[in-house]
């Protein structure tokens, strides 16, 4: 068998993308996958996974990467994996020395880092264009002399492509069967989201919505990335219109949709998803469209394509607070229509939109290299 070796810093051993998705489906596939991790928790072996930790120095986040760059290394050369898939930018230098070392190297790309340094508030702004300019020229450099490189969502795939033709986007679909598909829909006169409470999801927006609609609330769970920011939304003058219910697990969130009307996801224009064309590498939309509940969205090009020709939900601006509480009523007053959108989400998630066909297309890089 093929040995595989995915290495991660910040996230968790259990990642929908890196663990759930990548590993255990080149697992099934009969590659040897070993996830590298930094978490400081026992071995374990899960669906023919081996998760390990590794030491890794976490006290400055700016120089973490410089002080245990060796340790890393050598627990990855440890392994005498054919193939290394990193899933961080801190571990591009990590890339080149695995390819002196002769090894074959994936680089997947999460996020468009140079966009995001753009939108960092603790970075002064005056560095910011300088900051990204070099990230991403260092960026290019070393994907340059990967193997592979993978990412989420076009726009990210056509900037890296240009320094390193074996670009591929593997997107974040769910998987069907990872997920409670079948619990009996009993929509109330609720909106939902489930997810991060940061203002880049306009939760300020919803809930100013909420005054120009009747007895709807707005379930919202998750963790507040800002507390400054969560606070700013419990002084507004909706707040007591919405039911906040912490973190979920996985089951929890679609008992939650299962119980809504609406799932609501208002991304807010940046960088990091490509301005107004938007990112397809977000699972929100299509979770709400595997739950079966119509949706109302940012009105990205990339989502409405999505949603118009499925005929699953409402794209609004999410700066307009009167198309935001027009959309809400709209589908609350129609039951029926929106009962059939959430159908036509379903079925198009099950029929398109889900992992296998992402899998597929792993599957096919894995092999070529």
């Amino acid at each position: 068998m093929k040995k595989v070796c995915h290495l991660t810093i910040p996230h968790s051993r259990y990642d929908e993308r890196i663990f759930l998705k990548e590993c255990r489906s080149l697992s099934y596939a009969g590659y040897q996958v070993t996830l590298l991790c930094a978490d400081n928790k026992p071995e374990e072996l899960i669906d023919g996974v081996k998760i390990k930790s590794i030491p890794y120095g976490r006290k400055n986040k700016f120089f973490r990467i410089i002080g245990s760059k060796k340790a890393i290394l050598k627990a990855a050369l440890c392994e005498n994996a054919d193939i290394y898939h990193l899933h961080d930018p801190e571990l591009l230098p990590l890339g080149l020395s695995l390819k002196k070392a002769g090894k074959k190297v994936i680089y997947d790309s999460h996020e468009d880092v140079p966009a995001q340094i753009l939108n960092k508030d603790w970075i002064p702004r005056y560095l910011r264009k300088f900051l990204a300019f070099l990230f991403e020229n260092y960026e290019n450099y070393i994907c340059a002399r990967l193997d592979c490189i993978v990412t989420v969502t076009p726009h990210i795939a056509h900037r890296l492509s240009k320094n390193n033709p074996r670009t591929f986007t593997i997107t974040n679909f769910p998987k069907i069967e990872d997920h409670f598909i079948n619990i009996n829909r009993n929509p109330t006169k609720r909106i939902c989201f489930a997810g991060g409470i940061s203002k880049q999801w306009l939760h300020e927006n919803i809930i100013n919505a909420l005054n120009d609609t009747e007895g709807v609330i707005y379930a919202l769970a998750g963790l507040a990335e800002s507390q400054q920011y969560f606070a700013k939304l419990e002084n507004l003058k909706n707040w007591n219109r919405v039911q906040y219910l912490g973190y979920l697990n996985k089951k929890e969130v679609f008992s939650l949709y299962s119980h809504s009307a609406i799932g609501i996801a208002l991304n807010e224009y940046n960088a990091n998803v490509g301005y107004k064309l938007g990112s397809i590498g977000n699972t929100k939309l299509f979770e709400y469209m595997l739950a079966g509940i119509p949706i109302i969205c940012t009105d990205f090009v990339l989502w409405k394509e999505i949603i118009e020709k499925v005929n699953c939900g409402i794209c609004v601006n999410p700066h307009d607070i009167a198309e935001i509480a027009a959309a809400i009523n709209y589908l609350i007053e129609n039951p029926i229509v929106a009962e059939n959108m959430g159908n036509n989400g379903q079925n198009a998630v099950f029929t398109k939109f889900n992992w296998s066909t992402q899998e597929k297309i792993l599957f096919e890089l894995y092999q070529s290299i």
